[in-house]
């Protein structure tokens, strides 16, 4: 009788569906690799592509040097760290790629690998989405805001920029402690073996809650992902972003689409301007950051408190995924 019991129970549970999260959206992911002119050579960029069912935007996201695609799609807690499963439970299709140089996409030699060539690169992922899609939107972090804002400026292909981690103006008292922390990639214990040249750099072992994360909570578990994921950058790419987007007539000037800054205020792109932006209140944020846009026709802003430059690793998140969410519809 009691076997009787069992057999039943567990016919039921095959015939009853599993509940699924209320917020859950049927998502189908696939691996993409692109093939892209980058400068005078041909690469691949690989780039993860998720879609819920009956999207029509879709997000091409870019991670900031030393990181590649999984900053966007952070496994712990991803219901509150993931940006790609935030956008997608929404709705939103997303690309999150790995820069040229890093994660599964071509390795070139080092000199070949600037803001503009990298920006060059998601123009052409951008493009080989077009067909599918009738809103294309990139997004970047850091440096790979970076490359967002030269992409947009240069080829004027996309219906919104989203920067994140990054402003026309920086601390760069702050900025330099970062920059010590960097090394060549020959001389890493693990990323050494990749066989990269050394003008790739990556973080020195565990600088990143230092260098990224401070005044955020110390979590093992996230420091240890953090690390194990690390990867690297070119030289070229810190040059040409802050020649491009501080320095010299920034290339966010040319940028016809609308915008979205979100920053962190424990970040070094927040500050006393010109020593970073005014990040006191979103209102403030635009005012700072708006002459650096003259013919974007919107800018909004959001602003994250408690966490420092990688702040996709925030304990939470919800308030900063429901903003962009929210301007991406509305634009």
């Amino acid at each position: 009788m009691r076997l009787r019991r069992l057999c039943a129970a567990a016919l039921l549970a095959l015939l009853v569906p599993v509940p699924t999260p209320a917020n859950a959206v049927q998502t189908s992911c696939q691996d993409v690799y692109t093939p892209v002119r980058f400068g005078l050579t041909q690469q691949t960029m690989y780039g993860k592509l998720c879609v819920p069912q009956d999207a029509t935007t879709v997000q091409v996201l870019v991670a900031g040097g030393t990181y590649n695609s999984s900053y966007w799609d952070i496994p712990l807690d991803p219901e509150t760290r993931s940006v790609r499963l935030a956008m997608n439970n929404a709705g939103i299709a997303t690309m999150t790629v790995d820069r040229i140089g890093t994660g599964k996409s071509s390795k070139p030699l080092s000199l070949l690998v600037t803001v503009a060539s990298q920006a060059e690169a998601v123009h052409h992922v951008i493009q080989s989405l077009r067909p599918r899609f009738q809103k294309v939107l990139v997004g970047g972090h850091s440096v790979g805001s970076g490359i967002a804002i030269a992409e947009a400026g240069t080829y004027h292909d996309v219906d919104g920029v989203l920067i994140t981690g990054l402003a026309n103006q920086w601390d760069y008292v702050r900025v330099v402690p970062t920059a010590a922390s960097l090394i060549p990639v020959t001389l890493d214990p693990r990323l050494s073996r990749l066989g990269l040249d050394p003008g790739y750099v990556t973080t020195m072992p565990n600088t990143r809650y230092n260098s990224f994360h401070r005044p955020g909570p110390l979590n093992t578990a996230v420091m240890d992902f953090d690390e194990a994921t690390k990867d690297v950058a070119s030289a070229g790419e810190a040059v040409t972003t802050i020649l491009m987007n501080n320095i010299v007539i920034p290339s966010s000037r040319a940028i016809t689409a609308p915008v979205m800054s979100v920053q962190s205020t424990a970040d070094f792109f927040c500050g006393t301007p010109p020593l970073g932006a005014d990040c006191s209140s979103t209102g403030a944020l635009i005012a700072s950051e708006r002459p650096f846009f003259p013919q974007a026709p919107r800018m909004d802003a959001f602003i994250l408190s408690g966490y420092g430059h990688c702040f996709n690793y925030a304990p939470d998140s919800s308030g900063y995924h429901a903003a962009v969410t929210a301007w991406q519809r509305s634009i």
